[in-house]
């Protein structure tokens, strides 16, 4: 007998009273099952207000801990608990702390794209959407410490006019994509429109008319008057955009090897099946201790109340 795999999602969402919420950069049949589909800062805001017992987070280790922070009594599970992110595992937290304690008067700023850990040990957590925000909200005569997406980073120094110390790390898809394939792509489409994710390298959002989030470029590719768009960011908002607008041309940037970089290989380790089995046994769960709760709860909640 083979299952109905969405028919079977459905009943242990309502049995369960589950609330199952999405990353864009997931497959697209697990996009089109989510109760709620988001970016990184729209999945913590709607973990935070979920009244459902059980949160099912498909996307990468990170969001479900953040989930599980802003809901330490509910059930957090994942589809694949090996669903990293390299951002993360570039900033371990023993190398963190010694960072900071080097500049004992700085405010640490991190990206969402790290360990709970390392979320305990910063001043503010920030996302694509509101790295500007956060970072215009520290007073002038602050150093300020930003980790760990370098890429990021020096966006909101060009965007801000405002130094920061940063870490040196980066994601592995957002550095893949090749200026050599753009220039190609872009001669061979003269009339499309490049929209790029800040975590890209500076050549990329060089060339780029519109940079910003997740959600801020599926937004503006609906909004934009041009028919063919070279969206330079993970390969899976691309299904939304085409359900948004079906009209137009959507067409992925390259990387520069003959490869599928420009999927994340941590988000593609959830599957439809990983989503319905962590739903049937509520396992993968998150589970972290009450102190790295309590303590990476504050810069959390500091976003949030700034966003």
């Amino acid at each position: 007998m083979t299952l109905d795999l969405e028919l079977e999602i459905s009943r242990l969402k309502r049995d369960k009273n589950a609330v199952l919420l999405s990353h864009y950069y997931q497959e697209s049949d697990i996009q089109d099952v989510a109760d709620f589909l988001g970016d990184s800062l729209a999945l913590a805001q709607q973990a935070k207000k979920t009244r459902a017992d059980v949160i099912v987070l498909a996307g990468v280790h990170f969001m479900a801990e953040t989930a599980k922070i802003l809901n330490p009594e509910k059930i957090v599970v994942v589809p694949d608990l090996e669903a990293g992110c390299s951002l993360a595992d570039g900033c371990p937290i023993d190398l963190f702390r010694a960072w900071r304690s080097r500049y004992p008067d700085a405010v640490a700023i991190t990206y969402i794209n790290c360990t709970a850990a390392v979320k305990a040990e910063s001043d503010y957590i920030c996302t694509s959407s509101n790295a500007e925000k956060i970072v215009a909200a520290v007073p002038a005569d602050r150093e300020i410490l930003f980790a760990p997406d370098k890429n990021l980073g020096r966006y909101v120094e060009k965007k801000l006019g405002r130094k920061m110390r940063l870490w040196q790390s980066s994601c592995i898809v957002h550095e893949t994509f090749s200026e050599r394939k753009l220039v190609a792509l872009m001669e061979r489409h003269p009339t499309a429109e490049l929209i790029a994710h800040p975590e890209c390298e500076e050549p990329v959002l060089r060339r780029s008319s519109f940079i910003g989030s997740t959600t801020a470029l599926l937004r503006y590719a609906v909004e934009s008057k041009a028919n063919e768009i070279i969206v330079a960011t993970e390969a899976g908002i691309l299904h939304q955009m085409k359900k948004a607008a079906p009209h137009k041309t959507f067409l992925p940037l390259p990387p520069e090897d003959n490869c599928a970089c420009n999927q994340c290989p941590y988000m593609r380790k959830n599957t439809l099946e990983k989503v319905y089995l962590a739903l049937r046994d509520l396992q993968p769960r998150i589970e972290l201790a009450a102190d790295i709760i309590e303590r990476a709860r504050i810069p959390i909640d500091r976003m949030l109340a700034l966003s």
